[in-house]
């Protein structure tokens, strides 16, 4: 372990804190919009659940990210740092522009254009990429799909309750559950990112054999960054995700979480790495959709897709830069 690997690592985890700060507004926005928790208890809640995800589920996003994107024997120091530069940069210029983009997206889009740099596109894994492809459409999709269908399920369940404000009350504490839930899918399939990006480290550098494993020190320290990311929060990206989107009540923040939730453990247990933002976007605007096509706000939900879009090739580009300066000593 030499201090070059042991910086980049410092690097890695702080994009991993930039993820957690970045997408706090993911994991608390519907509860900190519904009054049910405060923005200050909203946090902790979000935060302890990102962390604790590391008991429940195992490391097959991290295995991705290190091998199914970018061909391992691309990767050295030089490109890990140049890629991870690119993310962290991409995350700073959403954020400050309040805009809920994919930090996910951003690492694999930064790794790609460090490795293009270095060696060229046959650097890139096609698969990989088809399969990141195909769940940026499917992830949201099936968000706002089950969002909808959890919401009119709701809706035909207790149609003939008089008693709105119990009913409320039911809603206000399953929402503590829905949000426990996301912020624990948010922390299992998140922080394996950063993992899968250290694994690579230690195995080009030689600290680790080729078909290691991740070791426990890894886990427990990107679970840590992003867990520490989201008590600081991305109070700018809140704002958006929480009211500018549409209206949220307590069951349908409830409904939104939990159809998110289902659809990122499923991910995170087929090793798929998936946005979160995109998913708890598409179920908002899913559950939304319920009341009347009018309740969503679709001039900010096509900014948030615009966003989308730029994202994987607006930090390939701010890597491939970023490289630059090590392909011409090299």
């Amino acid at each position: 372990m030499t201090l070059t690997v042991a910086a980049i690592i410092f690097i890695a985890l702080a994009f991993d804190f930039f993820n957690g700060f970045h997408d706090a507004a993911n994991s608390i926005a519907t509860v900190v919009s519904t009054r049910v928790l405060s923005p200050q208890q909203a946090v902790v809640w979000a935060a302890f659940f990102n962390f604790a995800a590391f008991l429940v589920f195992g490391t097959e996003v991290a295995a991705t990210i290190a091998n199914d994107v970018v061909d391992p024997a691309v990767f050295n120091n030089a490109v890990i740092f140049a890629g991870l530069i690119g993310a962290i940069a991409w995350d700073i210029v959403t954020w400050w522009l309040g805009l809920p983009t994919s930090s996910s997206h951003a690492l694999v889009g930064a790794m790609a254009g460090a490795a293009v740099a270095e060696a060229g596109w046959a650097s890139l894994i096609a698969s990989g990429f088809q399969k990141i492809a195909v769940f940026i459409v499917l992830s949201p999709v099936v968000g706002l799909l089950l969002g909808f269908t959890f919401m009119v399920a709701i809706y035909w369940l207790f149609h003939r309750s008089r008693r709105m404000e119990r009913l409320n009350r039911g809603f206000r504490i399953g929402q503590l559950f829905s949000a426990a839930s996301f912020s624990l899918a948010h922390g299992a399939n998140d922080a394996q990112k950063t993992m899968g990006i250290i694994l690579a480290l230690l195995i080009a550098n030689g600290v680790l054999p080729t078909d290691a494993e991740v070791p426990l020190w890894v886990v427990l320290s990107a679970h840590t960054a992003i867990a520490l990311g989201t008590l600081f929060g991305g109070w700018r990206i809140v704002h958006t995700m929480g009211s500018k989107i549409t209206k949220l009540q307590p069951a349908q923040g409830m409904a939104a979480e939990t159809a998110a939730a289902v659809t990122i453990m499923a991910n995170t247990v087929a090793g798929i790495p998936v946005s979160t933002t995109q998913t708890i976007t598409g179920a908002i605007v899913g559950v939304g959709s319920t009341q009347r096509l009018s309740a969503v706000r679709w001039g900010v939900a096509g900014q948030v897709v615009w966003a989308w879009v730029l994202t994987i090739p607006g930090a390939f580009v701010i890597s491939y830069v970023a490289y630059l300066p090590f392909k011409a000593v090299a």
